[in-house]
């Protein structure tokens, strides 16, 4: 398999293929950001992490957002360089230049995706008993978590189908409705802590770990776990195509979607271990409902929080899938994946046969997952999702010194060289054992990739057996 500078290349974009629509502004872009980042995460894995460092769980949120604004700058001087769709992995094969690692790191950030959408679909499916039962959670052996979280799935494969628009008015509509129940649950918890009803306040500068672990171990793991709730700016990148102005707009939108997400988790991380034991939020798939339970038993928000964290989490799972199946067609766009992944429906413009192929992914690690009973499906995946983000984060930060080689025409964001060395180290560090709170996640990441090696195995003897179809990678920029 060869690369080729030809831009008339097989595998490259002819001006007779239908383009993506650029319907992403400045506003889009960061409503895209901030609901994605304020989903799953801040709704479901809230409780996790207090169960990793006890009522100091505001802590690793913090640590995260500061490693992960680390990366972003790399990502910002990467994607206003090379404003194209396929994100980490076209900044890793101009680096590098070898397809192997360009088709791991192409897989991997799409497994993130995926696993992030199985996630939310379960703390979907979740949150939808719990509304409709009035309030008790599910028992996890419960069967229609399983058939509300595929049927959940489905319909976002529709919304996808339909466009970026619907996608984008979508997320609009769902992350006004999460961030005014995120801005609800800080108002109410913090007016009943000023009341002098938070029996649990000397908790949030309190360690509880477990017996075999010591504060950093703990909050090592729970950091990695937190990461889980960053996936915003990498989806976003994978989005450029579809974006006004990439360029000019990426570095502001970024940089302060990350500040408004990062004060939101901390708020709410210290307001829920002050006012629920944090036993209990350990152990709760939707911690916020005790929250506002125990801080406004009588608000009507304790009815209403459940669909709203159902709106959160379907807002993560929507974008998480848009992202990854624009990074599957952003690559075979360019050759580098097979050509029929980069079809794009003539009348809806929108790649549906990535689409399609990230969906079929999804429901099979969905239901893979679920076969154990007693498996911690939102905090395994959570997790997955983490270590598979922080590795491809660990070569993004190397692939951008590696490409200050690499001259553009055009003006472009640029990191300092500390940050990108430190966002290297930071996250490749949070990759190993010690900060894992599940080895069972390196299993999940396994399967995953082994599956990612497959499909690379099959391609190349496809472009070996056809070589009028060999990849193609343009130049950009």
């Amino acid at each position: 398999m060869t690369v080729s500078a030809d831009s008339g290349a097989t595998g490259a974009a002819t001006p007779q293929e239908p383009q993506l629509k650029r319907v992403l502004g400045w506003k889009l872009l960061l409503l895209f950001i901030i609901g994605d980042i304020l989903g799953t995460g801040v709704y479901a894995l809230t409780g996790q992490v207090a169960g990793e460092v006890g009522g100091a769980a505001w802590l690793p949120f913090l640590i995260a957002f500061a490693v992960a604004t680390l990366t972003a700058f790399s990502y910002l001087e990467l994607v206003t360089k090379y404003p194209q769709a396929a994100g980490a992995a076209l900044y890793v094969h101009k680096a590098f230049g070898v397809h192997f690692l360009t088709f791991i790191v192409l897989f991997t950030v799409m497994c993130s995706g995926i696993t992030s959408a199985t996630t939310a679909s379960r703390a979907f499916a979740a949150n939808m008993l719990t509304a409709f039962s009035g309030g008790d959670e599910p028992d996890s052996t419960n069967p229609a978590l399983l058939f509300f979280a595929i049927g959940f799935l489905l319909l976002v494969m529709f919304i996808n189908f339909r466009g970026v628009a619907e996608g984008v008015g979508t997320n609009v509509v769902l992350t006004l409705v999460e961030l005014s129940g995120l801005l609800l649950v800080i108002f109410i918890g913090y007016w009943f802590i000023i009341g002098g009803n938070a029996e649990h306040w000397d908790a949030v500068i309190a360690f509880e770990t477990a017996a075999d672990k010591n504060a950093f171990i703990a909050v090592s793991a729970a950091t990695a776990l937190a990461f889980f709730a960053l996936v915003g700016f990498e989806d976003s990148v994978n989005m450029a195509e579809e974006c006004k102005e990439p360029t000019r707009i990426f570095p502001k939108v970024m940089l302060t979607g990350l500040g408004i997400t990062a004060v939101v988790y901390v708020l709410i991380a210290i307001a829920a271990v002050a006012i629920v034991p944090v036993g209990d939020l350990a152990e709760s798939d939707t911690p916020l409902v005790q929250v506002v339970e125990a801080a406004a038993p009588d608000f009507p928000m304790t009815e209403l929080l459940p669909w709203i964290s159902m709106f959160a989490v379907a807002n993560t799972a929507l974008i998480n899938m848009m992202m990854a199946s624009r990074l599957l067609y952003g690559m075979a766009k360019q050759g580098v994946l097979p050509r029929f992944l980069s079809y794009v429906h003539p009348g809806r413009r929108t790649p549906f046969a990535a689409i399609i192929f990230t969906t079929v992914i999804a429901l099979c690690l969905l239901v893979y997952v679920s076969a154990d009973p007693d498996s911690n499906v939102v905090g395994l995946l959570g997790g997955t999702t983490a270590l598979l983000l922080l590795a491809v984060f660990t070569v993004v930060n190397i692939a951008v010194l590696v490409l200050r080689r690499d001259k553009v025409e055009h003006k472009h964001f640029q990191t300092n060289v500390v940050f990108a060395v430190l966002g290297a180290v930071t996250s490749g560090a949070l990759t190993l054992p010690f900060a894992r709170a599940d080895n069972e996640q390196y299993v999940i990441a396994g399967w995953l990739l082994l599956l990612g090696v497959i499909l690379w195995a099959l391609t190349y003897w496809w472009h070996r057996r056809h070589p009028v179809g060999e990849a193609h990678l343009e130049d950009v920029g």
